[in-house]
């Protein structure tokens, strides 16, 4: 009973994940790009070309010195019990 069901929940899934994505493909082409009376005339990527350099390093600092926090943390507690 427990099987049909997940089956079943699973097959719904599937099927509104594809009902979903199937109308995404039939958008129309990207309008022109702008005429070069303001700013650049061509395709510019998004984000106007910012650069995401710096801000990215320090999140990957941040990330890896939060999860060595949180190691150290576990590593410490499971010690303490095993006393």
């Amino acid at each position: 009973m427990k099987s049909t069901i997940k089956f079943i929940l699973a097959s719904v899934l599937l099927l509104s994940f594809f009902m979903i994505a199937k109308p995404g493909l039939a958008d129309g082409p990207p309008p022109p790009p702008p005429g070069g009376g303001h700013g650049g005339g061509g395709n510019a990527p998004p984000g106007g070309g910012a650069p995401i350099d710096g801000g990215l390093s320090i999140l990957l600092l941040a990330g890896a010195a939060y999860g060595s926090r949180k190691l150290c943390k576990v590593r410490s507690s499971s010690s303490e019990n095993d006393e």
